[in-house]
């Protein structure tokens, strides 16, 4: 059952019980209508406790239950909501754990509320493109006030409900146990006559409604231009102060159900699943059996190693940080603190908790200090001869069962696991750069990785608060396969007629954080100028503008040296546009014969887009990505694709395969056209009228 009824000494008590956070599936709406029907019906009763079991009040939907007939049979969680509060009987909503979205709108029904301190209380569809659409918008502003309501609706950020103790949202904070709080405070307001308050008779005060909305309006047009759900919150909150609780109410319906159609929210959507899904592998049961990860280790003390070692150290890991020489180790940790002391400098950090992570990490320069790591990571040049010194010495060293990991970006995981007698041990862990920042880790699973393995540094990437994408082995794996079409159409395209500030400027306003050239200076030229040289010996037939080898022969390899495709100012990483680089370029379309021409924003968007698409495409034809929104997932955490348009795979389906697929053969038919050849999935799924998520 979803819902449980028991009865104590003349209270009902309705206990959500749908495991892991009470979600309001239809079953669990169904058994909280019966059991107020049912305490409606005993004299004995005289009011009603609702509360939840296990780690939460409720967290809202169930997701299990998104875009199935069941989220949409009665009885609906307005009527739900509407039951508690016509209760003639009273109810209290005994509120611990969680409580939100539509949890927190179950709550805001009953007519009190008893809280346990360290609840965390939101409203979060606005970060699925949505706004709460079973009152939330109407009751929470008469609970709390308008401003702090507004606040909390728009940006969907979780408060602890000690914080909002003297709000007006409960009636009651527990001191001790919740349940018999509950009961004692039903028992009390149970010998009253009713009726019993009801949020929606509360009136909104605030000196200057008015004035606060537009304040509200003017801070979410800056910061939300592409979302249209922080908006429709503020409307929604605005039609409950001007027209009164039933025309808000009403109001707020009409827009959730607008919401729900806009290709922002599908894309939000999208994300939030996707995310989930990500951590979820075909073949690797979810009750696999995992190893214990107590000591790690990380090789390599430089921006990526450090950065890493974070990582654990955040999450309360010791880490032993190996580097091969006394200076280089000096400057690993000094940027490690560095980094911290400006976390601190935020107020984000306090002393002591700096010095505790700084006491975390153990600093080595020998190999036989790793002995005792469940984990190591090697973080050293991108380059196979290094790795195969590091893991012929990690083999010696490291104890049985511990995971060796590799955090390549590019090279075959299956020969760095081929220099080891464990290869079932082996496995990917590529971090992306700041590897304290950014939230992607693509784990990459070597042809002998076992299943365990992969089990243990998933959960890992959880604890550590990274998304994690499983990687079969190729080339680059999934994002940095992919990224290479990208830049190759990018560099044919200032062969063509392009300029790069023309490049950056219009994939920047298609909605990426940085264009291809900005984001190759950020990064270093050389990194992508090594990689092309390893691909000329590799893949001659590949054909490639070498126009990027030419900035690099003339050593501009991006913000660390001054100048890259722009120019730099000393301490300022704002892209100046370069004279000498445009006049390199024109020279060099000269020396190749190309004819420059004037290329449209939409084709530089199309061709950069479409580019990763069509890889994508192959990448999953391959078995490399075992599904899109893992893809999708890649480039939202990793590579700066458009939240709003929720990713490259998802993007797609919005424009439609049949549209991508002619843009494809368009342009294979142009100049540099051999490198559009259209993946065989897009064709079938193109002629059947689907897309990749249909």
């Amino acid at each position: 059952m979803a819902v449980d009824y028991t009865t104590r000494d003349g209270v009902a008590v309705i206990t959500l019980n749908n495991p892991p956070v009470n979600g309001l599936g239809h079953s669990t709406r169904q058994g909280i209508v019966e059991g107020l029907d049912r305490a409606a019906q005993d004299p004995s009763v005289r009011a009603i406790v609702l509360t939840g079991a296990g780690k939460a009040f409720s967290g809202g939907a169930d997701i299990t239950e998104f875009n199935t007939p069941k989220a949409l049979q009665e009885p609906m969680l307005g009527t739900v909501i509407k039951a508690v509060e016509n209760s003639a009987k009273p109810v209290v909503a005994a509120i611990h754990s969680v409580a939100m979205g539509g949890g927190l709108e179950l709550a805001l029904g009953a007519h009190y509320r008893v809280a346990a301190p360290g609840a965390q209380i939101a409203l979060p569809e606005v970060k699925l493109g949505l706004l709460p659409g079973a009152g939330g918008t109407q009751r929470l502003p008469r609970a709390i006030g308008l401003e702090a309501a507004l606040n909390m609706i728009v940006s969907g950020a979780t408060v602890k409900s000690e914080q909002l103790a003297q709000s007006g949202l409960f009636d009651e904070m527990a001191d001790g146990d919740l349940l018999e709080a509950a009961l004692a405070c039903a028992r009390k307001v149970g010998e009253q006559a009713g009726p019993h308050p009801k949020l929606r008779e509360r009136k909104i005060e605030h000196p200057n409604a008015a004035g606060f909305i537009q304040f509200a309006r003017n801070t979410v047009a800056s910061m939300a231009k592409q979302f249209p759900a922080p908006h429709k919150c503020i409307d929604a909150v605005e039609a409950g102060v001007k027209q009164g609780f039933e025309k808000g109410l009403a109001f707020e319906r009409e827009c959730f159900l607008a919401l729900v159609q806009t290709p922002e929210s599908r894309a939000l959507r999208h994300a939030f699943f996707g995310e989930r899904a990500a951590s979820k592998i075909p073949d690797v049961p979810s009750d696999t059996p995992t190893r214990e990860i107590r000591q790690v280790a990380v090789i390599g003390a430089g921006t990526m190693g450090g950065g890493i070692a974070m990582n654990f150290v955040n999450a309360g890991l010791p880490v032993t940080l190996l580097e091969t020489k006394q200076d280089a180790l000096d400057r690993g940790l000094a940027t490690i603190r560095k980094n911290y002391e400006n976390t601190l400098k935020k107020g984000k950090l306090t002393q002591e908790a700096l010095d505790g992570r700084m006491a975390l990490i153990r600093p080595t320069l020998s190999y036989d200090d790793l002995n005792d790591a469940d984990l190591i990571v090697e973080a050293v040049f991108e380059e196979l001869g290094v790795k195969e010194q590091v893991f012929k010495k990690l083999d010696e060293v490291a104890k049985p069962g511990a995971i060796l990991a590799s955090n390549t970006s590019t090279l075959d995981l299956n020969r760095i696991a081929a220099f080891t007698k464990r290869p079932q041990d082996v496995v990917g862990m590529h971090f992306f750069s700041p590897a304290n920042v950014m939230k992607l880790l693509e784990v990459v699973r070597g042809s002998e990785t076992s299943k365990d393995v992969l089990a243990t540094v998933m959960k890992l990437a959880k604890k550590i608060r990274k998304t994690a994408v499983v990687s079969g082995v190729c080339d680059g794996f999934i994002g940095n396969r992919m990224v290479e079409q990208y830049i190759r159409q990018a560099l044919f395209m200032l062969e063509e007629g392009a300029l790069p500030q023309q490049v950056d400027r219009a994939i920047e306003k298609f909605g990426f954080a940085m264009g291809p050239f900005r984001m190759s200076d950020l990064a270093g030229n050389d990194i992508g100028w090594a990689i092309r040289k390893r691909r000329y010996q590799e893949h001659p037939d590949l054909h490639y503008s070498k126009i990027a080898d030419r900035l690099c022969e003339t050593g501009r390899f991006g913000q660390k040296t001054g100048g890259g495709w722009y120019d730099y100012k000393p301490g300022d990483r704002t892209a100046h546009p370069s004279k000498l680089v445009d006049e390199m370029i024109v020279g060099y379309s000269n020396e190749v014969g190309a004819t420059r021409r004037k290329i449209a924003d939409e084709e530089i968007v199309e061709r950069l887009v479409f580019a990763l698409v069509n890889e994508g495409a192959k990448i999953l034809e391959e078995g490399i990505a075992s599904k899109p929104s893992d893809i999708d997932m890649v480039y939202l955490t990793g590579y700066g694709f458009p939240l709003w348009r929720g990713g490259p795979m998802l993007y797609a389906d919005a424009v439609g395969l049949y549209n991508v697929e002619r843009s494809i053969r368009r342009y294979a038919s142009q100049a540099n056209g051999d490198g559009w050849q259209p993946a065989k999935t897009i064709a079938e799924l193109a002629a059947q009228g689907r897309g990749f998520n249909s």
